[in-house]
């Protein structure tokens, strides 16, 4: 069973901003309402650990591999939950220039596993609200910014 979540927005930044903000994990405690922390460095190989925030005041921790980290383009990883095959998750994070300077920004996250079905609705509705406030968060980082 495979379901996917995808979010986007435009930024008025530079893909190279973007990417710098993306990638510079310190400072995420600051700005990201949904990725509250994330220690490692964003390199193919390497494991993550991440602690995202859900609804109320919880939060779920999880180490990661990176699969692709391709400056300044793509930020994607595989998470998994207890075995493979269980509830997996890849998320991805794009950065497409949009030919005027700025760029379009694109999450998604892929889910696999047998678990899905049974967490789809809440993941569908909740997942999808904390991607658009990071969307949101990070446009308003990236344009308030300067070179």
């Amino acid at each position: 069973m495979s379901r996917e979540i995808a979010t986007e927005i435009a930024i008025r930044a530079p893909a190279d901003r973007v990417w710098g903000i993306l990638t510079d994990f310190a400072v995420y405690p600051s700005w990201n309402p949904f990725v509250r922390e994330v220690h490692g460095t964003p390199g193919p190989g390497e494991r993550l650990r991440i602690v995202l925030a859900r609804k109320g005041s919880s939060t779920m921790r999880f180490a990661p591999r990176v699969l692709v980290a391709r400056a300044p383009e793509e930020l994607r990883w595989l998470g998994r939950l207890w075995l493979p095959g269980l509830f997996d998750g890849e998320h991805q994070f794009t950065i497409v220039p949009d030919g005027t300077g700025g760029v379009r920004f694109v999450q998604r996250e892929t889910f696999r596993g047998i678990l899905v079905p049974l967490l789809w609705r809440s993941l569908d509705r909740e997942t999808r609200a904390m991607f658009g406030r990071m969307n949101e968060a990070l446009k308003a980082r990236a344009e308030s910014l300067t070179s």
